[in-house]
């Protein structure tokens, strides 16, 4: 840099004498001449070289003088202790318990259907109904039975109650009754199965057979599919190496890359089984989805908070290098009569999150380590410093 400016002034100055000529540069170029132009051009060039000549000289001279000219030039940080969050990174899908297909109980033609896709839905409430062929005209004449039984029975008792006629035709009043009632819940429990309805509050995300359709019971006959997405969750494989540290109420970020959303939420509960063909275990993750746009299946990239530490000393994983040993150093600064000296210290690494590693031993808070320059500097060697940063994350 020193070397551009004073060749801009050298510039300047030749421009500004005009070559060291009777004639301008401006003059020469005026004269459309050009011999003119070659003649002026050549007793520039030969002014510049007596000029660089003598700049050559000067820095010679000034580096020969200036000690500080011949140092390494570097910036460091100085390293404070800190809290360091480290996170497990996984992937998992959305999933609930309460997305079901809606199967009918009965066999029978789908008489009416009572709700449209995307309907919100309340548990118990009637979706659609099967033509029961026939079973609630029996219901209603069994329930006609079943009041002749009740009043049969009902004065056979006040009668045997005064002692009036047979210990046998109480019972056999009895016994009739208590039959038409089991035969009457039957057939209503028969009859209740045309009715299709909710097993939960929810929405209806699909009406898959219409009006008119012969239906019944098994795969291949779903009627409808409901949907709750108020109870969201994701499924986590974790490694077992990670089971101390995976635990319930441990903090989460799930991030879905489609919506560009973060939730921040807690494992609700960890796996008490690992799996034999990866080394693994389940971690439950509640997600919650008060607006609706999380839904099942959708991807999630999972961090889980598995260590903690309060008091840590962060450095960038870009400073540290590898001696022979396999060891791991970097370099910090020191004050040594008066000058500032280039220290390798031996460090112990710990874990790393993002650009940055946790040194759990050979540095402390106050320590200066060298980042840029790192590379060209030896222990033990002078340097000058340029630039200095109180903190590694401010970097």
């Amino acid at each position: 840099m020193k070397k551009i400016i004073q060749l801009s002034i050298l510039g300047l100055l030749v421009a500004s004498c005009g070559g060291g000529s009777g004639q301008s540069v401006d003059e020469a170029l005026a004269s459309k001449d050009l011999e003119v132009m070659r003649a002026k051009r050549t007793s520039i060039t030969e002014e510049l070289k007596v000029l660089e000549d003598q700049v050559k000289k000067l820095d010679d001279a000034i580096a020969e003088l200036d000690d500080n000219s011949k140092l390494p030039l570097v910036s460091t940080i100085t390293v404070q202790a800190e809290e360091f969050q480290h996170y497990l990174e996984l992937q998992g899908d959305v999933m609930t318990d309460q997305n079901v297909l809606v199967y009918p109980e009965m066999a029978g033609t789908l008489y009416r259907v009572y709700v449209e896709e995307g309907q919100r839905v309340s548990k118990g409430q009637l979706l659609g109904s099967i033509d029961d062929g026939g079973l609630s005209s029996q219901l209603a004449q069994l329930k006609t039975q079943a009041e002749l039984s009740k009043t049969t029975f009902e004065r056979q008792k006040r009668l045997w109650e005064q002692n009036i006629g047979s210990e046998i035709q109480y019972l056999q009043a009895k016994t009739q009754y208590e039959a038409q009632q089991n035969a009457v819940k039957q057939l209503e429990s028969q009859v209740g199965k045309s009715s299709i309805r909710a097993p939960f509050s929810g929405i209806v995300d699909d009406v898959i057979k219409d009006q008119g359709t012969v239906v019944s019971p098994g795969p291949g006959s779903e009627v409808f599919r409901i949907v709750n997405l108020s109870d969201m969750y994701i499924d986590v494989e974790v490694p077992e190496s990670h089971l101390p540290n995976v635990t319930p109420g441990k903090t989460a970020e799930v991030y879905f890359p489609v919506l560009g959303e973060v939730i921040t939420t807690k494992v609700r509960q960890t796996g008490n089984f690992i799996n034999p063909s990866n080394r693994s275990f389940v971690a439950e993750i509640p997600v919650p989805n008060k607006d609706g746009h999380i839904k099942p299946n959708l991807t999630a990239q999972v961090k889980i908070n598995d260590y903690t530490n309060g008091n840590a000393i962060l450095i960038p994983q870009s400073v540290v290098s590898e001696n022979a040993e396999g060891e791991q150093y970097v370099y910090t600064i020191a004050e040594k009569d008066g000058e500032m000296v280039a220290k390798k210290s031996i460090i112990k690494p710990g874990k790393t999150q993002g650009d940055y590693l946790e040194v759990l031993e050979g540095l402390s808070a106050g320590s200066q380590v060298i980042v840029d320059g790192a590379r060209s500097v030896r222990d033990g060697q002078n340097v000058q410093v340029l630039d200095s940063t109180t903190t590694a994350k401010n970097q």
